[in-house]
């Protein structure tokens, strides 16, 4: 609530938290309780009395209280004591749910005859009954030693005390992980392979012991338990491991699979028992003392003695207060990004920065090689509880490890063959079999190799209304959080590329067999989920598919993705990562786990600035209380921050449809809320740009006849004017119409940069064809597929040439031996939307694309850019470009539809940088890319200083960083 603040501005206002503080000596406000009775659990909320008159107006209630128990350290929840002839708890329940959101409906129920009274009439809370465990289904006593084996596990898993056999796994609290935990225990128990599968499916005890049973009497192949090797002979790498192993090989120093992680410690820290936890910690787990060396060529894990594990501090009490918080963030930013060398180690290294005498931040940093998520839990954990007893002055609590990362790495090694293997693999090519390699986004700058990997992010909340909807959606349809966040992050990604099959990778913690759940290592996998969208589904259709997709892959999570890609035979690609390039996690904040704490140390996270990414696109959302966050990391080279936060906000969008009605069709999903669709529909009335009805073959005839002896393009040996170019060019169409060249007809040029190849993309327009350009000195292959893909009926080259080009089945048209007596206009029949040529891209995929470009979308840019930058009679430009690139056509048209001359420079002077500064001097318009115009801009400082007669630049393709525009600027003063 608000109140009036009476130190501000009249009508000024203060927030009433509901905190009580009190201020410390040193400055800091200290947390004393609630002046109410609001409480907060996992992360919601709650007022209990809305909760208590909510109870006390159902029929029967004569009296209710709520309140919040911690009956088992670090869980947290609502329990509501009713008095009154309310008949079950069940019902009580089913009231609620549809009065309240899920998040304030108590866990359990206690009936009461009457509430317990204080002497002086009032609620004894501290005599309130502790609630029996358990969900509000009637509790019903395991009836076979399977169904109790099953209940005592899902009862540890869950951590709860008991568990019937008729509870809902999923009602309980569990989620995809920590079924995989259930999996895992009754693997060990009763000696079979229970699908992950078979828990959604049979998400009750009873149900799943039947599931069980029948999977004892069918004789399934259990893989082997892991057992310790011995230490004698070279031992093995994972196939996660290899893989790092070789990209460190291929980019050394790289701190892409660096994986910091920093605490901050409020309190005086014991600083020989941190150093003493983190070296026992390196002692315990074998793998924090491994470094990878190579023998015959196959790299092997070298694990090394237990040594004295060193904690460097770096002490930052000389700063001023405001400076010391961000030299522990720039140093910590430090950290994450310093690399590690897998070959010496070591790969795990700790910092302790002290700002003050009771405030540290304690920074870890590891090699994803030996580590991962879950890896790191267990290090705050097992240092949590070695600090405390080894402050104390007491040994180590925790027991040894039965078995090592390298064991399991022997272990999958021998396992993950044959038949398991085949299988695995199988399963796999079905379900990618034809998904598309490239996740085809727009982005705002182009992929190029040796791209920079360095990763931003957009963090984002979304309301908790809508986060509780997205929950009561995922129960309704079967699913759970992460399949239905899912389904709308591949909906969104359909949307953005246009593809409707859409594959997603989603790291998997691979911790599927209890032997691993302690350990730290790097076991970690990434599944492809590949979503359908054809067909138009509706949204619980698509969700279905998602779901089904989803347990399939978790039933087939054994084949490492390193595998998995070696075993499609993925072309790999400098310029993205394969199978997929957009990835999707949810991760969970679990209130049962207690909070970690160092003694008497009280721990906070800290944040590391984000490194480098390993995809394009990184969605990661959080469940940690009322409502869900958000994170989306990316490819700072590949997109604006601003981009960034339209996709989170289109997320948004998009599950506030899904959770508004999941029987929609995915057609009809829009990304624009009603003000932006406005503001839209605003903007394109107010300026509407008007779509020419001429060709341009037809705007050049004009131009000829208005500047018939002006110079319309030299080549250095040759200068046409324009009633020159416009003759010969008529007479080549003659020529080609009697060859069936028309409308839609295309037609391959391949001519060097001059005079002809000019006159040859004119005489295709004036016949009525499309044009298909081929660049000389591309590879004969690209050439070939060109030709081949495009379905050009002609080629149109110079004798010259004719037989270094590939093989052609169609008619081959030397420009060189066409007669030159017919030059009169010919009558194409082609209008402004037919095709005017077809450009191929650069092949981000390694396949080059044809895109289709019509005769009215090139007439409207070409006479919007004329209309815009005011081109004159008599200016000259050169053109740099290749005519196979799109912009050929701008640096040519611009100047001809103008009155202008365009000088088609050699290739040769383009490369040299000074020749082509000597061109420049000589003309008054330029478009060049960055690269080649810094190149340019600082030979003009170096020589002449600066081309007054330069008017006009243009600069496209990527970003122009400021200190070239200055430059530029400063080069080119009358532009």
């Amino acid at each position: 609530r608000f109140v009036p603040d009476a130190f501000g501005e009249p009508g000024a206002r203060l927030y009433a938290t509901g905190d009580r503080v009190r201020w410390r000596a040193d400055g800091e406000l200290e947390f004393l309780g609630r002046m109410d009775q609001q409480v907060k659990i996992r992360g919601f909320r709650i007022e209990p009395g809305e909760v208590e008159a909510a109870l006390t107006s159902l029929p029967g209630v004569r009296e209710a209280v709520v309140a919040v128990r911690e009956d088992a350290p670090g869980e947290k929840r609502l329990v509501a004591y009713v008095a009154g002839e309310a008949s079950s708890a069940a019902e009580l329940r089913a009231h609620l749910s549809a009065r309240l959101p899920d998040y304030m409906v108590p866990s359990a129920f206690v009936l009461l005859d009457s509430l317990p009274l204080t002497p002086n009439g009032k609620v004894d809370r501290r005599a309130l009954p502790a609630p029996e465990q358990g969900s509000d289904t009637e509790y019903v006593a395991p009836r076979t030693a399977t169904e109790e084996v099953l209940a005592g596990i899902w009862a540890e898993v869950l951590g709860v005390e008991r568990v019937g056999v008729e509870e809902n796994f999923f009602e309980l609290g569990g989620h995809s992980l920590l079924a995989t935990q259930v999996v895992s225990r009754a693997r060990q128990a009763f000696g079979v392979e229970v699908p992950l599968r078979a828990l959604f499916e049979a998400p009750t005890v009873a149900e799943l012991s039947s599931c069980v049973e029948a999977l004892r009497g069918s004789g399934t192949v259990l893989a082997p338990p892991i057992e310790r090797v011995p230490r004698t002979a070279s031992l093995p790498l994972s196939f996660a491991q290899q893989r790092l192993w070789v990209v460190d090989r291929l980019e050394p120093g790289s701190a892409a699979y660096n994986m910091p992680y920093a605490l901050r410690l409020k309190g005086v820290p014991d600083v020989a028992a941190l150093q003493a936890s983190i070296g026992e910690l390196a002692r315990r787990h074998e793998t924090l003392r491994t470094t990878f060396a190579e023998r015959d060529g196959v790299p092997v894990q070298v694990i090394h003695p237990s040594a004295l594990v060193e904690l460097p501090m770096v002490d930052l009490r000389a700063l001023p207060a405001g400076a010391r918080e961000r030299e522990a963030e720039r140093l910590a930013g430090l950290e994450s990004l310093r690399p590690f060398d897998l070959a010496r180690g070591p790969l795990l290294r700790s910092t302790l920065l002290r700002l003050v005498d009771d405030d540290h931040v304690l920074c870890f940093n590891m090699h994803h090689v030996v580590s991962d998520g879950w890896s790191m839990d267990v290090l705050v954990r097992e240092v949590s509880a070695l600090y405390g007893a080894f402050s104390r002055g007491e040994p180590s609590p925790l027991p040894e490890l039965p078995v090592q990362y390298a064991d399991y790495a022997v272990w999958q090694r021998n396992w993950l063959t044959g038949e398991v293997l085949n299988e695995q693999i199988g399963y796999w090519r079905t379900r990618l079999d034809s998904a598309p390699p490239l996740l085809e986004i727009p982005t705002d700058r182009p992929r190029i190799v040796g791209q920079s990997a360095y990763a931003a992010s957009h963090r984002f909340t979304l309301p908790a209304g809508l986060s509780q909807s997205l929950r009561e959606l995922s129960r309704r349809e079967g699913a759970t959080l992460f399949m239905t966040l899912l389904t709308t992050w591949q909906a969104l990604l359909a949307r953005y590329s246009g593809q409707d099959n859409v594959v997603v990778g989603t790291p998997i913690a691979g911790r599927n067999r209890r032997e691993t759940e302690g350990l730290i290592g790097f076991f970690v996998n990434l599944l492809a989920l590949r979503a359908d969208l054809g067909g138009d589904p509706t949204w619980a259709g698509l969700l279905g598919r998602v779901r089904e997709e989803t347990l399939g892959a978790y039933d087939h999570q054994e084949l490492p993705f390193e595998r998995l890609v070696d075993e499609l035979a993925v072309e790999r690609s400098l310029t993205h990562a394969p199978v997929f390039q957009a990835t999707f996690a949810l991760n969970r904040s679990d209130a049962r786990d207690p909070r970690l704490e160092l003694g008497a140390l009280k721990l906070e996270p800290f944040a590391v600035p984000t490194g480098a990414a390993k995809f394009d696109l990184d969605l990661s959302m959080e469940d940690a209380g009322e409502a869900l966050g958000g994170a989306l990391v990316y490819r700072e080279a590949l997109f604006d921050a601003g981009t960034m936060a339209r996709m989170a906000g289109h997320l948004e969008v998009l599950l506030e449809v899904m959770a508004a009605g999941a029987e929609r069709r995915i057609s009809e999903l829009s990304l624009l809320r009603d003000a932006e669709r406005a503001q839209l529909l605003a903007g394109s009335r107010a300026e509407a740009v008007s779509r020419s009805t001429a060709c341009l073959h037809e705007l050049f005839s004009a131009q000829a006849e208005r500047t018939p002896e002006a110079p319309a393009v030299t080549d250095g040996r040759e200068t046409l004017t324009y009633a020159e170019l416009e003759r010969r060019a008529n007479r080549l169409s003659h020529h080609l119409r009697t060859l069936g060249v028309g409308p839609e007809i295309r037609v391959a040029i391949c001519l060097e940069r001059g005079v002809e190849m000019l006159v040859g993309v004119l005489g295709v327009l004036k016949a009525g064809g499309a044009y298909v350009p081929l660049d000389p000195a591309y590879p004969a292959e690209r050439l070939a597929y060109t030709l081949a893909d495009s379905g050009a009926a002609l080629l149109l080259t110079r004798a010259a040439l004719r037989d270094a080009l590939p093989g052609f089945n169609g008619e081959v048209v030397c420009v060189d031996e066409v007669a030159r007596d017919a030059d009169g206009l010919v009558e194409s029949g082609v209008g402004a939307g037919n095709t005017a040529y077809v450009i191929y891209t650069s092949g981000s995929t390694g396949t080059p694309k044809g895109v289709v470009v019509e005769h009215a979308s090139l007439t409207s840019t070409l006479l919007g850019t004329r209309d815009t930058f005011g081109f004159r009679a008599g200016e000259v430009m050169p053109v740099l470009a290749s005519y196979a690139f799109d912009i050929w056509a701008f640096e040519v048209f611009a100047p001809l539809l103008s009155g202008g001359e365009v000088r088609l420079v050699a290739q040769e002077t383009v490369r040299d940088v000074e020749r082509l500064v000597e061109e420049l001097t000589t003309v008054d318009a330029v478009h060049a890319v960055p690269a080649l115009m810094r190149e340019a801009v600082q030979r003009v400082q170096a020589g002449p200083g600066t081309l007054p007669r330069m008017r006009r630049v243009f600069v496209g393709g990527d970003a122009i960083p400021p200190d070239l525009l200055e430059q530029m600027q400063a080069a080119f003063p009358a532009a």
